[in-house]
Formats: structure tokens, sequence, C-alpha cells
């Protein structure tokens, strides 16, 4: 019986190929990759791959997203894979450390968990590694002169900025928010928070879906693009209180808060799509004074029941939402399979000695987004 690993890891063309040849060539022979990246079956397709190029590979998965199934197929196939499901950020934080104990050759790194604990201690012989989202390289760019090894981040690439972040995160949030609500987005009130190009996908799939999409951003450059594509760029506080659905995309932190309770209407729901799960401040919306009760009110969701009679739902607890809650499917496979060439690509050169040692948290080469770019379409515009 073909598995939904099996189904995704056929449909990955480019890494298929990628493998095939990786499998003659052997770039990482002798070295260990450490991951710390959604543990789901689009990645099990990357993680084979470099296996296949002769890496020791040792994953870790993420906050709430790891899959059990994609860690059991790992595990059958000879891949270490350190945990597994778990919210616990102590428990996700001693797995982590577990990776870095292995003292890898290559790190692959999601919101730079395992570089910015690697500069904590550090050892001899790490050969640099790739950065997936743009989280990750906020944070890690005021590191570069304590990192001073070539990091490149695949978020930074544009083949992954339009085909990933613009069109399948939203896509996939779009979904997701179909899938764990069951509810209509026709002439709702949708306010997005954010309007990078992950930003920009959910509030393009939202108002596709007939939604009334209001951008939020705190950049007056972003405000204005918002603005001349066509959505409202309404004062923050006035925004949210006609909002019936809230996504918070920004890749930073404490985007909605405690005090912004007041401010919702009943029935609003609040999404986050950003990487880490600290945009909306689950903690202290639950602690609020205002709030009388919590309950859950189906698979994926929690209602915020407050003194006044208002019911404010909470989608995956803040996690990821198309990553987490009920089926998580994540976005499309072929623009995850852009995206983990990319990484294939980038992890090759970097263990080939091909990049500049000063590349230090700085985008994938013009010649790999070429060379990516070039094979997805010899594959597909036939």
């Amino acid at each position: 019986m073909t598995t939904r690993i099996d189904w995704v890891a056929e449909s990955c063309r480019l890494l298929t190929a990628i493998s095939a040849e990786f499998a003659t060539t052997q770039p990482f022979a002798g070295l260990t990759i450490g991951t710390g990246i959604h543990l789901e079956p689009k990645t099990a397709a990357l993680i084979m791959t470099l296996a296949r190029g002769g890496a020791r590979v040792i994953a870790t998965g993420n906050l709430n997203t790891t899959q059990q199934g994609t860690v059991d197929y790992l595990r059958e196939r000879g891949i270490e894979v350190i945990g597994g499901p778990t919210s616990d950020s102590a428990q996700h934080d001693a797995d982590l450390r577990e990776v870095l104990a292995a003292h890898p050759d290559l790190l692959l790194d999601n919101g730079g968990d395992l570089f910015a604990r690697y500069l904590e201690n550090p050892w001899d012989g790490l050969l640099g590694g790739t950065e997936e989202t743009t989280s990750g390289r906020s944070r890690l760019a005021p590191l570069r002169a304590e990192l001073a090894l070539p990091i490149l981040v695949i978020n930074d690439s544009p083949i992954k900025q339009f085909a990933e972040n613009k069109h399948a995160v939203g896509q996939s949030v779009f979904e997701s928010y179909l899938r764990i609500t069951n509810r209509s987005t026709g002439g709702k009130q949708v306010v997005v928070f954010g309007y990078g190009s992950c930003g920009q996908g959910v509030a393009s799939s939202f108002r596709n879906a007939y939604g009334l999409v209001t951008v939020i951003d705190t950049d007056p450059v972003k405000r204005l693009e918002a603005c001349l594509d066509g959505f409202d760029v309404s004062e923050r506080d006035n925004a949210l209180r006609r909002a019936d659905i809230v996504v918070t995309v920004t890749g930073a932190r404490d985007i909605l808060l405690a005090g912004d309770l007041p401010l919702l209407r009943d029935d609003t729901i609040l999404m986050n799509a950003g990487h880490f799960p600290l945009e909306i401040d689950v903690p202290a919306l639950l602690a609020h004074p205002d709030v009388e009760r919590v309950t859950d009110a189906t698979d994926g969701l929690q209602t915020l029941h407050t003194h006044d009679g208002r019911r404010i739902h909470l989608a995956t607890g803040g996690h990821m939402a198309n990553l987490a809650g009920p089926r998580p499917m994540g976005n499309s496979i072929e623009s995850m399979d852009l995206g983990f060439a990319l990484q294939a690509r980038c992890l090759e050169a970097i263990a080939l000695g091909t990049v500049a040692a000063d590349s230090v948290v700085v985008p994938v080469p013009r010649v790999i987004d070429e060379a990516v770019a070039t094979s997805y379409l010899e594959l597909v515009a036939r």
C-alpha cells in the first residue's frame, strides 16, 4: 500500500532527481548533518535525499508540528530521530541539544534554534549550514561575527519567496482555516498582520475567497504596497474591532496581546501562521481577567468565554496553523520540492567548500537559484 509519505516522495520530482545524482556523487560521504525542522512527509523526502548522498542524518522536529508517522518512517530507514511530537518547550530544547551533542559537520536549521545553541558550546569542525526561515535569519543576523561560518538563508531566495511563501503558504493557511473551522470566508472581515511574502499570500488567498481583507504592517512601505495591491490598510485597533478572522504572519513575537482582547467582537477567530508560536500571546490571553472560562470547541480550536458573553476562538493553540491541528498538510508538495531542492544544493555547496567563508547568514547564491529553476522548468515545461 502506498503511504502518504510515499505519495509525497514520488511527487517530489526535483528531489527524486537530486537523490539519484547524490547516490553517485556522494557529496556528504563521511559527514553528519544535524537538522531541526518540521518532521512531516515532505521533510522526510529531503532527509532521505541527504542520506542517499552519504550523510549520517540526526534529526529532530519543531514545536507542535512533528508527525509521529514521519518519525516512524525515518527511523525504519536508519535515520536517527531525536524525540517525537511535543509542544513542551523544555523537551524541545533538550531534543535540539541532543542533536548538537553529536557535533554535526553541517546544520540544517529552522528558526535559528540549532545555530543559536551551537554558540553556547561551539566545537571545531562545523562547516556551516542552512537556515530555512525569515524568523531564523532575523535571529541569526546579529550573531554573524560570532558564527563566522557560511550559512545560507533559504527564505531569502526569490524562488522560496514567491513559490513557497507567497503562493503555497497563502494557500495552505487558507485551507487550514477551512479545515479547522469549516466556516465560510465570503463577506468576512479578515485582518492579516504582516505583508511580507507570506502575508501577501495569506491576504490574497482570503481575498480570492471573497473575504474583506485588511492588512496591518508597521513598515509604511509595506502598508503602501498593500494599499496599492487593493487591500484596506486601516488603523490597527479599528481593524481588530470589526474582525471576524485574525491571522498573524509576521515572523516576530507579541503581535496580538492580552490588551487586544477587549477590542475583539464576539465569534472572532484567531490564527497564527508565523514560524514561532509567539505571535499571539496565548498564555496572557487565557489568563486575562475578562476570560471567565476556556473550552475546547472542536479539534484544533479553543474558545475563550468572556464575562460579557463574547466568544473568542483560538486555532491550534497559537502554533503554526498549517502544520498543527487536525490533519496538518502544510504547504503544497511542489513548492516544498523547490524549497528543499535549494536546501540540498546549498548543503552540497557548503560540504564541497564552494561557498565563501564570509557568506554568513546570506541569501542563496544566484548560481544555485538558477540551477534549481532550470531543473524545475525542464521537468514541467514540456
